[in-house]
C-alpha cells in the first residue's frame, strides 16, 4: 500500500515544473540521463537509483494519458488508473479522498456526480468503472525513453550492448554512424503500459563521450591541426587523422591561423552509408626554441620582408 513517504515527484526528480511542456520534458530528462547514466557512473548505486527514478519519472510525464492521471490523483494515479480505490489515510496528502465510500462515488462525483464550489458537472453511467476497464485494455502502451552513452569508437563501427531495463536485460545491436541525439526504435522493449499490461517501445536516446581530436559540427566532424609558420606561408602537404585512417591533404600558400579546410566525404557515416565531411581548423604554432640555422633565416626575414599586417590599424580611430 502506498504511502505519502512512497510518493514520488515525477516533477521534482525531473527538475521541472508541473506545467512544463513536453519539449522542456525530454530535454531535462536527457540532460539527467547524460549525468546519471551507468556508463558515466561505474559502480556508483547512488547514481544508478537516480537513473532509476528518472526513467520512471519520464515514462509517466511524458506520456499525456498517465501524466493527466499522475496530475489528477497523485500518489494514487495507479489505483485510480487501475479502477481501484486509493487507500484511506489520515495524512493531509489524503484529503479529498476520504469524503468517499468507494471509488464509484468518487469518480461519479468527480465527473457530475455533485455540484461543488460553484462548478457544474455533467452526471456519468454508473456502468463508470466498467467503462474504465473497457479504456484500458484498449490503451495504447506507452513508450519508454532511455539513454546510453557510447565512445566515438563504438558509434563509428556499430556495436551490441546489453541494457537493464528495470528486472530485464536487453541485449540491442546499435548500428554504425550513430551521433549524439540519435535515437533507436527498439519494438516491444518498453515498460508494461498501467491500462492494458501491454508493452510499448524502448527509445534509446544516443549520446557520445568527448574525443580528444574529432567534434562535431553539425553533421560534418571538425578537428584542429597544427602548422609551422613556414608552411602557412609556402604551403605543404601533411598527414591528417580521419576516423578510418590518415589521408595526405595540401595546404595552399599564404594560409591563416584558423582558417579551416574541407576534406569532402571523410567525416561521418550517414545511415545510408554516405560520408560528411571533415573540416580541419590549422593553427599556426610558432616554435618556442630555433636553431642557430632557423634563428639566421627568420633573422634575415624579417629584416628582409616589407609584409607588415597591421597596415590596417592605422586607420583605427575612435
Amino acid at each position: 500500500m502506498a504511502t505519502a513517504t512512497d510518493f514520488k515527484d515525477y516533477y521534482t526528480i525531473l527538475g521541472v515544473s508541473k506545467t512544463a511542456t513536453a519539449e522542456e520534458i525530454k530535454r531535462a530528462y536527457r540532460k539527467l540521463a547524460r549525468k546519471y547514466h551507468p556508463d558515466v557512473n561505474p559502480g556508483n548505486p547512488e547514481a544508478e537509483e537516480k537513473f532509476k527514478d528518472l526513467n520512471e519519472a519520464n515514462e509517466v510525464v511524458s506520456n499525456p494519458e498517465t501524466r493527466e492521471k499522475y496530475d489528477q490523483f497523485g500518489q494514487h494515479w495507479k489505483q485510480a488508473a487501475a479502477g481501484g480505490f486509493p487507500p484511506r489515510e489520515t495524512n493531509a496528502n489524503a484529503a479529498g479522498f476520504d469524503q468517499y465510500s468507494n471509488f464509484d462515488d468518487f469518480i461519479n462525483d468527480l465527473m457530475g456526480g455533485r455540484t461543488r464550489s460553484g462548478q457544474t458537472h455533467y452526471r456519468t453511467s454508473t456502468q463508470q468503472p466498467d467503462d474504465f476497464a473497457g479504456f484500458r485494455s484498449q490503451a495504447p502502451a506507452p513508450d519508454t525513453e532511455a539513454a546510453i552513452a557510447l565512445s566515438f569508437s563504438e558509434a563509428w563501427n556499430g556495436v551490441q550492448k546489453r541494457l537493464q531495463l528495470d528486472d530485464e536485460t536487453i541485449n540491442i545491436r546499435i548500428p554504425a554512424g550513430a551521433k549524439s541525439g540519435s535515437r533507436i526504435r527498439i519494438k516491444g522493449k518498453g515498460r508494461a503500459s498501467h491500462f492494458s499490461q501491454q508493452r510499448g517501445d524502448l527509445y534509446l536516446t544516443i549520446e557520445l563521450f568527448p574525443h580528444p581530436f574529432f567534434k562535431f559540427s553539425g553533421d560534418n566532424l571538425i578537428c584542429e591541426v597544427p602548422i609551422r609558420p613556414d608552411e602557412a606561408v609556402l604551403g605543404t602537404q601533411m598527414q591528417v587523422p580521419t576516423p578510418d585512417g590518415a589521408v595526405t591533404m595540401t595546404v595552399p600558400k599564404g594560409v591563416n591561423s584558423g582558417q579551416s579546410l574541407r576534406l569532402r566525404a571523410k567525416g561521418w557515416k550517414l545511415p545510408k552509408g554516405d560520408r560528411t565531411d571533415l573540416i580541419v581548423k590549422l593553427q599556426i604554432v610558432s616554435p618556442k626554441e630555433l636553431s642557430e640555422i632557423e634563428q639566421d633565416c627568420y633573422e634575415k626575414i624579417q629584416a628582409s620582408s616589407s609584409f607588415n599586417p597591421r597596415s590596417t590599424l592605422e586607420e583605427v580611430t575612435l
